[in-house]
Parts: C-alpha cells; sequence; structure tokens
C-alpha cells in the first residue's frame, strides 16, 4: 500500500499565487486541490477530506475569517487551517488565531516559507491525542464553584462576580475542560491553544497555566482544579457539566 501523501486544499482568489504554490508544493511531495473562493471550497469540502488547508484572508465574497468560523463550526472542525494575511494587518492576524486559525504566513511570501509552516503545523497537529473535540459555542461550563460562558467567554463565581479572560487564557481553559482528566504535555497544549504567543517558548505554557490559576484563586502548591502532573505536563482535575446557556 502506498504511503500517505498530505492533502492541502489551497483557497486563495490570485490564480498566480495559487498555480505557484500548487506547483511548488506538488513538487515538494504533496498533493494539491486549488480553489478560488469559499463557495468551490465548500463544493470541494462536501465531497472530499484534506489534511490542511491555507486558507487566504481577503477573498471575494465570504472572506477568510468567516470561512475559517465556518470551518470550525462543522464536520471540518479538527482539519488545520494555515491563513494567509497582509504583512502590515497584525489585527486581522490576531483574529484569524481567535477564529480558530493554526499559523498564519504573511503576504508577500516565499513558497519554501509556506512549505516548512505547513509542515509543521502538520507535524503539531498529529503529536495530538485521537478524537479530541471542542465544544459548542453558546454553552455554560460548570465545574467545582466556577461556571464558563463560552458565548461571552468569561468566567463567573460562585457569587455571581465575572472573571475576565484574556483570549490565551480562555483558549486553554476551553482545552483543559473539554477534556478534564486527561493529561496534555507541553507541546499539545501549545498546538491546541492555537495563539502565536504561546509559541515563542515551550515554558510559556507554565506561566499560562499560572495565570489561569490566578483566574481559579487556585493554590498553586496545592491546585485543586489544573493539577501538574511531573514529566508529562498538565491535567484538569474537575468534572464539568453542560449548563443550559444563558439567553
Amino acid at each position: 500500500m502506498d504511503a500517505h501523501v498530505d492533502h492541502i486544499l489551497i483557497v486563495d482568489d490570485d490564480r498566480e499565487i495559487r498555480e505557484l504554490v500548487s506547483t511548488y508544493l506538488t513538487k515538494n511531495g504533496l498533493r494539491v486541490t486549488a480553489s478560488p473562493d469559499g463557495r468551490h471550497m465548500r463544493a470541494f469540502l462536501e465531497a472530499n477530506t484534506v489534511d490542511l488547508i491555507v486558507l487566504d484572508l481577503m477573498l471575494p465574497g465570504d472572506d477568510g475569517l468567516v470561512l475559517c468560523r465556518e470551518l470550525r463550526a462543522g464536520k471540518h472542525k479538527a482539519t488545520p487551517v494555515l491563513m494567509l494575511t497582509a504583512r502590515d494587518d497584525e489585527t486581522d492576524r490576531i483574529i484569524g488565531l481567535e477564529m480558530g486559525a493554526d499559523d498564519y504566513v504573511a503576504k508577500p511570501f516565499a513558497a519554501r516559507e509556506l512549505l516548512a509552516r505547513i509542515k509543521a503545523v502538520l507535524r503539531r497537529t498529529r503529536m495530538l491525542p485521537p478524537n479530541l473535540q471542542i465544544s459548542e459555542a453558546g454553552q455554560m461550563l460548570a465545574f467545582g464553584d466556577w461556571h464558563l460562558d463560552t458565548t461571552a467567554r468569561h468566567l463567573i463565581d460562585a457569587e455571581g462576580t465575572i472573571v475576565a479572560l484574556s483570549g490565551a487564557e480562555y483558549r486553554l481553559l476551553r482545552v483543559f475542560v473539554d477534556h478534564p482528566m486527561r493529561v496534555f504535555n507541553r507541546d499539545q497544549l501549545l498546538n491546541l491553544t492555537q495563539g502565536r504567543e504561546a509559541e515563542m517558548f515551550e515554558r510559556s505554557v507554565d506561566l499560562l497555566v499560572s495565570r489561569l490559576r490566578q483566574r481559579l484563586n487556585d493554590d498553586a502548591r496545592d491546585p485543586a482544579y489544573i493539577k501538574t502532573v511531573r514529566s508529562e505536563g498538565y491535567v484538569f482535575a474537575k468534572p464539568v457539566e453542560i449548563k443550559e446557556a444563558r439567553q
């Protein structure tokens, strides 16, 4: 049986970029399908699966942010997305990561850089435990003395006080509460949180866990929520219950 060849879907309305990237990736052992817009992407994904989607931010019709959000809410929610963005538009890059993109490459880019990023995202994704699922937005997740509002993206304590979370804190907490009692190592948490700020160095996960413990009033010396598993990583040690979303 032939070894698996990674299938990459390129979604970009610039024909020259589609052709250049397709040719380069194909020469480097990847299978490539090119799509000019969201309509074509949707039609293709109805009948096909891919290993990674390279998604341009600026597309005619629905832009890359809309499409990324749609992908994360549908049957392709686990497919890695690498977003192509304008070099000088940091806000859109941050929003893209918040929408669920796994990484981004700023235009103009070298095809070799894009290939390296694709391989890195695929490698990180395949390090993860199988069958991970993320709960839907619009839920209230209860654990211990806390509720997490997945629509407003904040914590609520037992007295009803709202505790704000940064984007990185929210992403990490979502990983934990969606998979309680599962041990994650730092590399897995770096990938699942999907924020480039966390990719600067491995120990940044430790700093983020420390911040989350402070938000949860969790004693770092004897934590009740996020426990350290020596030589392995971290585990969320409280059962989580899904409550009816607030209206």
